[in-house]
């Protein structure tokens, strides 16, 4: 086992794929649906790893540029996702959610910070609670940031080594109730209060015609379709396109064959005794006059007519407000579909009574013609590539860098957001612009899933690997249990305050609450529970502000943790 560890420490870059690499194949095991996940993995395995190999004699570490850099990137990564979102919380009812997560994110460190005071529990104690039991694995981050940059006080003969391998062994004793905690909080809260969350929920759709997608998957059913007829029904014969549109504004006639040639659809050509029609609608339309126009028939050649999908983005102002519903009567509407809605840059589960709001993201599918009508209407098609914009990544990495060099005077020293925060507010800003330009600063969401996943998986992993040689001398049961006493507290508590805020304060419907509290807590784990749990999409409504705000307080609050604690 001495050569295997020997071998790793002279190949770096070995080492630390074999951890990211085993971190993820262990993060994807799971008990009757819980699991690690990679993050809490890659300190597992990373500080498993090392301490093995430091009872071989082998010291293995990794470089700190690299996990500097790869935590840079995941910030920016994380400002890129919940930019749109954090903006659109500060109006409307976004601020009950910002509340609420502000509630969550305060009591969180609260909990944490007079947790360590009263155990007296080693400096780096505070930062690692606060990331495991928030499960907000950034914050890792910022509390090795507040060590690193010397304005956490050390005790005497203590190395800054030993208060980053605090936060890592703190981070990995409290995020395993961290996780299965919310869920089981979340899943179970209007249980406890005497609440029918799945009632609440029908009501909920049945009032603003949300449908329920969850557990949908792939299905036969076609909203939208083109089908072709032979006219054979004589009430149709000799009216023009026109006429009959009047009368039957649910279709559009797409195509006439007549014989082997295609006249099109134009809108004074007279329709004629055996014609083949080629009518576009919705689905419940086409079924709806059977005989209207003759038998159905297969006639590729009619059918051949040009089909759209695009996003559309709100940007007119004298549509805002509007419900989805007040379109219904649109000749348009029968021509195509919705087949997302995205706001704040997460999916958004829609429903009759939802109100357009500018730079809402609207996918979808019909006939060309009538996707560009509605994008005329509303505001524009974004049609965005598969590329990334490297130079608007650059320019928003130096933005942020430079956002980090700005530093104020507090708790008695000069203190600032750091890389780590200029680069989140960076992201935050770059992608509200983009989001309302829509034609510069491309970042597709699989790219930014690789900043964010790769990130944050190789810092973590370099934390783990670079403190576990110091763990042993660190860790006793009594300082272990203390910790986990903390976590479990700090966990646990805030979520039944914010559920009482908002359910007897703020009103707000039980099911969409459910989204809300997870939200609260940044974690989507909660809130894909309790949708299953009540079976109901409605929880989705809830979360997406909560997510983004408590996202970038919880990764700020690393930071203050340490400072609040010593």
């Amino acid at each position: 086992m001495q050569g295997f560890f020997s071998f790793l420490q002279q190949n770096p870059y070995l080492l630390l794929f074999f951890v990211v690499g085993l971190a993820v194949w262990i993060g994807r095991a799971s008990i009757k649906g819980y699991g690690l996940g990679m993050v809490a993995g890659a300190i597992v395995v990373g500080a498993a790893i090392s301490v093995t190999a430091s009872l071989y004699g082998v010291k293995l570490e990794l470089n700190n540029f690299v996990k500097s850099l790869f935590y840079y990137l995941f910030m920016y990564g994380v400002g890129l996702r919940v930019g749109p979102s954090f903006i659109n919380s500060l109006k409307g009812d976004g601020l009950k959610f910002t509340v609420l997560a502000v509630v969550s994110s305060v009591l969180g460190l609260a909990l944490v910070v007079t947790g360590a005071k009263l155990f007296n529990l080693p400096t780096g104690a505070a930062g690692g609670m606060l990331a495991g039991s928030q499960t907000m694995s950034a914050a890792i981050g910022s509390a090795e940031q507040a060590v690193t940059s010397g304005v956490v006080r050390l005790a005497p003969g203590a190395k800054p080594e030993d208060a980053v391998g605090m936060i890592a062994l703190s981070y990995g004793i409290t995020y395993i109730w961290g996780t299965v905690g919310i869920i089981l909080i979340c899943k179970y809260l209007p249980r406890w209060w005497g609440v029918d969350a799945k009632a609440a929920a029908k009501a909920y759709e049945a009032e603003f015609g949300v449908s329920n997608v969850e557990g949908g998957g792939l299905t036969g059913y076609r909203p939208f379709g083109v089908r072709a007829y032979r006219l054979e029904n004589p009430k149709q014969v000799g009216r023009s396109i026109a006429q009959f549109r009047q009368s039957n504004p649910e279709y559009r006639i797409l195509n006439v064959l007549r014989g082997d040639e295609l006249l099109g659809a134009g809108a004074d050509l007279v329709l004629r005794n055996g014609d083949v029609i080629a009518l576009g609608g919705s689905i419940g339309a086409l079924t709806d006059k059977m005989g209207l126009i003759g038998p159905e028939v297969a006639e590729q050649k009619a059918l051949t007519v040009p089909l759209d999908q695009a996003e559309i983005l709100v940007t007119n102002k004298k549509q805002v407000g509007k419900t989805l519903e007040s379109f219904r009567d649109l000749a348009l509407a029968g021509q195509l579909q919705i087949v997302r809605y995205e706001r704040g840059g997460v999916p958004y589960p829609a429903g009759l009574k939802t109100q357009l709001q500018r730079m809402d993201i609207i996918s979808v599918v019909g006939l060309k013609s009538a996707v560009n009508e509605l994008a005329d209407m509303w505001g524009r098609i974004a049609r965005t590539n598969t590329s990334t914009d490297l130079l608007t990544l650059s320019a928003g990495m130096i933005l942020g860098l430079l956002i980090g060099m700005v530093q104020f005077p507090a708790f008695g020293a000069s203190i600032g957001l750091g890389n780590a925060g200029g680069l989140l507010l960076s992201g935050v800003i770059v992608s509200s612009v983009v989001s309302r330009l829509r034609f510069f600063g491309n970042t597709p969401n699989a790219a930014r899933n690789v900043l964010e996943d790769l990130g944050l998986v190789v810092f973590v992993a370099i934390v783990g690997v670079n403190a576990g040689a110091g763990l042993l001398a660190q860790l006793t049961g009594a300082v272990a249990l203390k910790i986990f006493i903390v976590g479990f507290i700090a966990c646990t508590i805030p979520p039944f305050i914010v559920w009482a805020i908002g359910y007897h304060g703020f009103k707000i419907n039980p099911a969409v609450l459910m989204g809300g509290v997870a939200g609260a807590r940044s974690h989507s784990g909660p809130c894909r529970e309790a949708a299953v749990e009540i079976q109901s999409s409605v929880p989705w409504i809830g979360f997406p502000v909560g997510y983004a705000v408590s996202g970038i307080l919880l990764t700020v609050f690393g930071y203050f943790a340490m400072l609040l604690a010593q």
